[in-house]
Formats: structure tokens, sequence, C-alpha cells
């Protein structure tokens, strides 16, 4: 039987043109969720969807749906991830992925596939969290884990809300939610890692993801003359918080291999430099694959912040901004994934995604997997974020291949 592989050239060109939409006047890409930047993204994927003879379908959160039924009623089987950006970013997370998906349908229908079910390919709505929180959030309101109204009245930094953006770009659909109930859904993305890169393994088949905590802390303690103010009388929130920061790391490094936490956003006021801040609020990202892990940090950390209220006076106010659990994918899928790679030539393995992704959400509901291919330094959110282009195209025929067994349809 011969090897069918994707068009390589239309899926690389298609990134780049993706890429090119939502950068700035240093060429900077940011392209978050609801912006005009994100409006123009979406309209190139319904262009080229439509181009390829699939219907587009949006639905109450705004996520995209272009669909190939081919006249099959059956659940479809749904592959995907999401094109908004972080600020700053690379071209890869995310959208690698969707169009990888819509490369992959086009290839079968150019091949004469007959499915023997629909073939969704999904681009959901603020993935990254960046404008409005909580992350993952189209697959979250899709898998209804997190409810509707919450996520329309979600409001950025501005006070504007994400219902109020998706209906003034166009994007606010009108498909009631749970419509496409999928039989399954894989996740082609970038590994955002340097594992694969490091080993020299070509595709990871993702068996599991990390539970996620995030937090957010405001620590008061008393603004004050930076000059006048003893070292022994002062009340230094700014302090305070590097005591956090320097507890988590030893929490981290101490604690089992599987537990990393991050402080990624810190604010002092009244920021100035001859002040001792009296506030200091911050947040505080933990992750483990294991759930006892990662509920023994949260434990280890607020008995340390009670401390600092008792012994030292600080107030602390302490709110959960999200809580996702580890996630274990379906086996057979991820055997199929090692399976089908291995028939290309290609080295695999198995391995545990760090960072959340729209799969977390999906697999809730239907039986789920992810494929990776390696990143270039390990680097991603970042403007360097890189994978070669061989390596684009290899891992979108791994999905090739698994989409076609999982359909019954073999290629001519």
């Amino acid at each position: 039987m011969t090897v069918v592989s994707i068009n390589g050239a239309r899926l690389l060109g298609r990134i780049g043109a993706l890429g090119a939409i939502g950068r700035d006047e240093a060429g900077r890409l940011t392209r978050l969720a609801a912006t005009d930047a994100d409006r123009l993204g979406r309209d190139a994927f319904v262009s080229w969807a439509q181009h390829a003879g699939l219907e587009v379908q949006i639905d109450c959160i705004g996520n995209l749906f272009a669909i190939w039924s081919n006249g099959q009623e059956r659940a479809p089987l749904m592959i995907g991830s999401h094109i908004d950006t972080v600020i700053d970013a690379g071209t890869l997370d995310g959208c690698y992925g969707v169009l990888a998906g819509l490369e992959i349908v086009q290839t079968l229908k150019e091949r004469g596939a007959v499915p023997d079910r629909p073939i969704v390919v999904a681009a959901f709505t603020n993935e990254e969290g960046v404008r409005f929180a909580p992350d993952m959030m189209g697959s979250a309101v899709f898998a209804g884990s997190y409810p509707l109204e919450a996520a329309l009245a979600s409001r950025d930094s501005e006070g504007v809300t994400l219902g109020s953006e998706l209906r003034r770009i166009g994007y606010a659909g009108n498909e009631p939610l749970g419509l496409l109930k999928p039989c399954a859904y894989i996740e082609l993305h970038i590994e955002q890692g340097p594992i694969l890169e490091r080993e020299g393994v070509e595709i990871g088949a993702v068996d599991s993801l990390q539970g996620i905590s995030w937090q957010r802390i405001i620590i008061g303690g008393e603004a004050n003359h930076a000059g006048t103010t003893p070292m022994t009388m002062r009340h230094d929130a700014g302090h305070a918080a590097a005591r956090v920061i320097e507890f988590l790391n030893r929490l981290a490094v101490g604690s089992s291999p599987h537990l990393v936490a991050t402080v990624g956003s810190l604010s002092l006021a009244p920021n100035a430099i001859n002040v001792v801040p009296g506030e200091a609020t911050f947040t505080v990202d933990m992750r483990s694959p294991d759930l006892s892990v990662l509920a023994e940090a949260e434990k280890r950390l607020a008995a340390f912040l009670q401390d600092m209220r008792d012994r030292d006076g600080f107030s602390i106010a302490e709110t959960q901004l999200a809580r996702t659990q580890p996630v274990r994918f379906e086996e057979g899928m991820v055997r199929l994934i090692e399976r089908v790679a291995q028939a290309r030539g290609m080295s695999v393995r198995r391995m545990t995604s760090g960072a959340g992704h729209d799969a977390q959400m999906l697999a809730a509901i239907a039986p789920t997997a992810m494929i990776f291919v390696p990143s270039a330094g390990g680097i991603s959110h970042n403007p360097r974020e890189h994978t070669a282009g061989i390596q684009l195209v290899a891992g979108a025929n791994v999905l090739l291949d698994m989409v076609s067994e999982m359909i019954s349809a073999p290629l001519e």
C-alpha cells in the first residue's frame, strides 16, 4: 500500500500566513482572544476551511468548527487546538494543531477517502487565558466544566467582557453547546519543552497532563519612607513576597521531581523607588501530574502564608484563579500514536505534558490523546518558538495515519 502524506508546503504556508496576522510595528505577534487580530485570524481559518469544502459552525462561546460530514450522522471525530496567542508569541502554539487538522481533512478529501463518521476541526476560544480568565475557556465551556454565563461575563483589564467582544468581532455564534459531541478528540501540538529534542525522539505520544493550581496572592504591609524607616521597623510587603517566592522554589526543588512552581506576575504598590512597598500582588502557578503532590504543595503554601499572618502581622488575601486535575489519556489512542509513528519509521516515546491544553478539557467527555513534535531549545510562548518544517510535516503525517484508522477510511 502506498504511503500517503499531507501537502507539506500547503500546511507550512498556512502556518506562515496565520503567523503574520496580529503583528505590531516592531514585528511582535500578539493575537489575544476576541481582539481585532483574533478576528482576522479566525477569518483566515474560516476562509481556508470553506475553500476546502467544509461547513463552518460557531457555538455560543465562539468556538469554531469546520465540519466534513460526508453525509454521515454518527458522532464526529474531532481534531484541533486554538489560534489565540500570548503576548509577543511564536507562530506554532495551538495554531499548528488547528491548521494540521485542516490539512488532514483536505488530504483525505483529495484522496477520495470515504469516512464512516464526520470529522470536525476545532479552534477553541481563549485557550491562552491572557486577556480573559480562566485559560482553556472555550474547551472548558464546550465540555461543560465551566459555565457559559461566567465565561461570557469574564472581563479583561479594561473591564470589557468576552461576550461583548465576541459580538463586536462577529464571532458570537448561535450554535448550542454540545451539538457536536465527539466520539474522540486528538490534538497535535509542539512539545513546548526540551525532552524530545534532548533525547533525539521525533514523536511524543502524550499519555497524561499535569494538574494545575493557579492563585493570586495579595500581601498587605505598610508603605513608608525608604530612607528613614529602620530595617527592623519595616512592614515590607515586597520582602514578604520575596520570602514566598523563595519558599515556593525550595518547595518545588525539594519535593517530588514532578512538582513545578512559578511566580510569573508580580506588582508592588506604590511602586516607587524611595517607598517601602505597602502591598504586593503576585500569582502562583503550581503543577504536578500527581494530584496528591499538588494538594500537599497547596497545603504547605497555605501554612506558610498563615505563619506570615500570625508571626509577622501581614494581611494576606488568597484567590484561587484556576484548578485542573491531572488527566490520563485513552490508552488505546496512545498505543495507536506509537504504532502509526513506528510504521513510518519514526522514533516515539510516551510523555506527560507540562502545559495545559484543550485536550485536558475534552478528556472529560470523550476518549482523548495528544501528539507532540519537538520544540527547538524547549522554547515556547516566545518569538523564538521553532520547530523545523520537516518535523511539523512528520507530526501531521502521524495525525493523518491516526485519523485514517479511526474513521475506517483506507486511502487510495
